[in-house]
């Protein structure tokens, strides 16, 4: 099945808490172990943040992936907010690495938060994704991660 017809009959919601799940192009690579790699990530949804089109409530990037839980705000389409996210993030880390081609996979993963769900498991879930990984033994040690509750 393609990407389109997955997405198809999907629609966005303002004021809807998304949990996003976007993954390297090539997962085997580990390029968010560059401190300056995961600046560009990092940098990106801050700005989609400070300009109003989003509410990032909790974040991590992990090596090869991110998780993103963000509110949409307005009438802004999810599909448009990770299509510049993704493009503007791609650009800036090609660019320093000198390279072409694609960063993220095509699609990526999106459950919306249903009425009843808590955002604060979801929040303490992407925070937690390190430990759960193996890469540190407290949550402290992991410095790329951050929660609006946290």
């Amino acid at each position: 099945m393609s990407y389109a017809a997955l997405r198809k009959g999907r629609f966005s919601e303002a004021q809807r808490a998304y949990f996003i799940t976007c993954v390297l192009a090539d997962r085997r690579s580990a390029l968010f172990a560059d401190l300056f790699l995961v600046r560009q990530v990092v940098a990106e949804m801050r700005r989609l943040h400070e300009a109003g089109l989003v509410n990032s409530l909790a974040w991590v990037v992990m090596p090869d992936h991110i998780h993103w839980l963000l509110q949409l705000e307005n009438q802004i389409e999810l599909a448009g907010i990770m299509k510049s996210f993704k493009a503007r993030s791609a650009l800036a880390i090609n660019r320093r690495l000198g390279r072409h081609g694609p960063l993220w996979q095509k699609a990526y993963h999106d459950h919306a938060l249903r009425d009843g769900e808590d955002p604060y498991a979801t929040a303490r879930y992407i925070a937690a994704n390190p430990l759960r990984a193996g890469l540190v033994q407290d949550i402290g040690d992991y410095p790329h991660w951050d929660a609006a509750w946290l």
